[in-house]
Order: structure tokens, then sequence, then C-alpha cells
């Protein structure tokens, strides 16, 4: 049987400990500070971004790997392992990036030439990550390809992330709401919970004044998701290390958990949510 080897991208936030042990491969998006390009999570870390970001009187923009990128990333695993070996490629919604495509156009400019299957994962930040370590678990416990392919369809489905954002104001400058629509929100101190329909395009599913409501009704959303089942939990946070231990107390209050990761929400997908944000990925163990 041939080895399975997973490629993910920068934007599923994935701690490098975990990207180690698993022995993943990380293609990073491109985060622009003016004239200034860095790439994700290689040459600017998610606390230096953070940093930059309070700096900075203009909004950071972002852009995905080329077809070029992936082709590199693919045809050196493949030579790598000697040609022994299927590659499973899960990347960030196609309805928020380019990057699915990216990968997409890598595999048929290689065409038979390497064994690679290109998943759109729909989600964004660890709802990714979550996916990407499930299957690398299974690859590991020597689940076939095909198996690890429909475990990656079935976490897509059943996988829920909500994440409350701290102020609207990069939302705003990235387009995605009216200044009005911020300026309102600021004022009144609303916390939007957003989430990621089934097409993996951002909806804002409630907005609560304070924070501390906007957690409350986070935990009864996903109480509502998983019922008594026993769940698998990831926290991404934008350096919101104190609003991380609270909803962490929470959720283990309410949940029977089998595994909790935390983590930075990195470079790219800090430029479209901004600091303080905390996202709460999970997915019943059934």
């Amino acid at each position: 049987m041939k080895k399975i080897r997973i490629v993910t991208d920068s934007t599923a936030d994935i701690p490098k400990e975990l990207v180690e042990k698993f022995n993943l491969t990380v293609v990073p998006l491109k985060v622009h500070f003016g004239e200034s390009t860095y790439l994700d999570g290689v040459n600017l870390s998610a606390s230096e971004f953070y940093k930059k970001l309070e700096q900075s009187p203009l909004l950071p923009t972002t852009s995905q790997p080329s077809p070029l990128d992936f082709v590199d990333t693919f045809k050196g695993i493949h030579d790598q392992e000697e040609g022994n070996v299927s590659i499973i490629s899960i990347h960030l919604s196609s309805a928020l990036s380019g990057t699915y495509q990216s990968a997409n156009l890598a595999k048929n400019m290689i065409g038979n030439e390497v064994d690679v299957t290109v998943i759109d994962s729909k989600m964004a930040s660890y709802a990714i990550g979550i996916i990407v370590i499930a299957v690398a678990e299974a690859a590991e416990s020597g689940k076939t390809k095909e198996q690890c392919i429909l475990l990656a369809e079935q976490l897509i489905e059943e996988t829920v992330v909500y994440f409350v954002v701290d102020t609207l104001e990069y939302l705003q400058k990235g387009g995605r709401i009216g200044k009005a629509s911020a300026l309102f929100g600021s004022l009144l101190n609303i916390k939007p919970i957003l989430s990621l329909d089934r097409d993996g395009e951002v909806y804002a599913i409630d907005k609560v004044r304070g924070q501390k409501k906007a957690f409350g009704r986070l935990i009864q959303y996903l109480k509502e998701y998983a019922g008594d089942h026993k769940v698998r939990v990831g926290i991404s946070h934008g350096e919101a290390y104190e609003e991380v231990e609270q909803i962490k107390e929470m959720l283990h209050q309410d949940f029977e958990i089998s595994d909790m990761v935390i983590t930075d929400i990195g470079p790219v997908i800090g430029t479209h949510v901004g600091p303080k944000t905390v996202a709460v990925t999970m997915y019943k163990i059934l």
C-alpha cells in the first residue's frame, strides 16, 4: 500500500508540534504590508503579525499560493517518497480564497505523474486543521487513501465553527460590511457571532452586546449541535489569551471533550478578522 502524505495550507493554523508529529506539508499563503511581502507562518509569525497590524496605518492584503507552488510541493513529496505515495491536499474554503483552485490546477498540470486528491474543506483556520489532524491520524493508523478521503468528506459535513470578533473594523476594512454597521457595532459594543455555511462562506448568525454574552450564546449553539456526544474541540484566537481561558472553562463545564487544541489565528485569517477574535471548532465523536 502506498504511503499517505497530507498537504494543507497555512490558513489551517495548525500548531507546529502537530505539523511535525504528523509530517504534514503546509503551503504558505502570502501577506502584504505595503511593499513588503511575507509568507504566512514562515517569516511572519502570528505575534509579529498582530504587532505590525497594530502599527500599520493600512490594512494588509493577502494572496494565495500559485499553481506552481503546489506543483513543486506535490512533485517534491513524490520524489521524497520515491513515487510510493498518495497525497491528500486539504485547503481553505474555495468561497474565501483561490487556494483550492491553485492546488487543483497543479494536480491537472501534473496529470497522472503524481497521485493527488485535492479537497475543498469549506472551512477556515483550525476548522481546517481539526479535519487535517483527524485524517493524518487515520493515515497513521493504517487506513487506506479511500478511507481517509471519506473521513475528510464526512468531517467537512459534520464539523461546526463559531467565532466572535472583537471589532467589526477589520470586516469593514475588508469590504465585508459597511462603515455605518462597523461604527454602530463599536458604539454599542456589539459582538457578532459568525460561522461558515455549507458552501464555506462567512455569515452572521447572531449579534450580542458584550463579549461575555457572546461567549454564552456561542456555547449555547455548540450544545444544540453536540447534545450529549463526546466531542473534539479546537480553539483558535488572535492573541486573546484571557478570552481563551474563559471559553475553555465554559467548554469543560458543558462538554465531554476527548481532545482540545488551542492555536493562534495566523496572519492571513487575522487580516480579515482582526485581533482578539476567538473561534471554536467542534465535531461529535459518534
